[in-house]
């Protein structure tokens, strides 16, 4: 991966609707040529697919969760369960294995703490293994996630 390729990951990420001849320009190659490039990282797995970012306030979605999740065992099936079912439910956008106090977290979006109280009766509350449940609110956004540093 060299320069170019770094600068039309970077490009691609803060837009990637742009057209080839704008990208093409702003990295200082061929329009072709910025085609190949995009074509070579999507077969390296660098690229994963391309998708719109939504703001979730316009959406109405008003409340961000942080769920920390611990199991009753960490045991290879505990764990399997517990991923297969979260695969399950829509409302679970994110969810991490992590090292520390909890097993994992996970990240829900919802209207308002009605919502919430659904999605933890009807999804949370069903999600198997789990021995406790902590859930932050987030009280504002400060810094929005903007795409990974390609340097």
């Amino acid at each position: 991966m060299d320069r170019i390729d770094r600068h039309l990951l970077s490009a691609l990420q803060i837009d990637s609707s742009r057209s080839l001849a704008d990208l093409a320009e702003e990295v200082g190659t061929s329009t072709s040529g910025c085609q190949r490039r995009i074509k070579s990282l999507e077969a390296a797995g660098l690229i994963m697919g391309f998708s719109a970012r939504l703001d979730p306030q316009r959406l109405g979605l008003k409340l961000q969760a942080f769920v920390e999740i611990t199991l009753n065992s960490q045991s290879r099936e505990a764990m399997d369960r517990f991923e297969q079912a979260v695969e399950d439910f829509d409302d679970i956008l994110e969810c991490h294995l992590m090292a520390g106090s909890a097993d994992y977290i996970l990240r829900i979006a919802a209207h308002d703490l009605e919502q919430f109280d659904r999605i933890h009766r009807d999804c949370l509350s069903r999600l198997p293994g789990v021995s406790s449940m902590r859930s932050s609110f987030a009280i504002r956004t400060i810094k929005r996630w903007r795409g990974y540093p390609t340097r």
